[in-house]
């Protein structure tokens, strides 16, 4: 045998240690344990520590849609006021004008109400992405592809629902995504 060991399939038995290359820490594996290690491990699968950027910008811009309906809220309720005020004052108005008015004090009640339970359905989906799973996740991709095609009625004011839905949409889809609502909840 030559010095220095030319063995490609490394040392010989009953080396001294620390002869040769110095040894190296361990280093923390990116992927959770193997399978039995812990219940429920995926071999391969990311250790999730936090919740992704992706899954906090879409809980983010619920948060952001729900405050965006509320200030659309205040402009309906203040359309409704606009609109029996107009009715009461108006003195020499037909029963077809009055009918109008009712009509539309119908459509704006109708607004209000729609209004709300999507800006509550928004919050407790937002709140939910902490905890919730697989139904969380598949309620956000529904309200992004409803808010998506909602805003298209709305064009030139419904632009910013129009983005924020479908960037709702892409981030709660994505891969880190799907891991974050299908990981073990202990």
């Amino acid at each position: 045998m030559s010095y220095p060991n030319q063995n490609p399939y490394g040392p010989p038995p009953g080396q001294q240690p620390g002869y040769g290359y110095p040894q190296q820490q361990p280093q923390p594996s990116p992927y959770g344990p193997y399978p039995g290690g812990v219940p429920g491990g995926i071999p391969g699968a990311p250790v999730l520590t936090g919740m992704p950027g992706g899954v906090k910008a879409a809980r983010v811009m619920l948060y952001v849609l729900a405050g965006l309906n509320f200030i659309g809220l205040a402009f309906a309720v203040w359309g409704l006021g606009a609109v029996s005020k107009a009715s009461k004052q108006a003195t020499y108005a037909t029963e077809d004008d009055l009918a109008a008015f009712n009509v539309g004090k119908g459509l704006l009640i109708f607004l209000i109400v729609v209004i709300v339970a999507i800006t509550v359905f928004a919050i407790t989906v937002a709140a939910q992405f902490g905890k919730g799973g697989k139904g969380v996740r598949v309620c956000a991709i529904i309200f992004g592809c409803a808010t998506a095609v909602g805003s298209f009625f709305l064009f030139p004011f419904g632009l910013i629902h129009t983005a924020l839905g479908i960037m709702i949409i892409v981030f709660t889809s994505k891969e880190d995504g799907a891991a974050w609502f299908n990981r073990p909840r202990y």
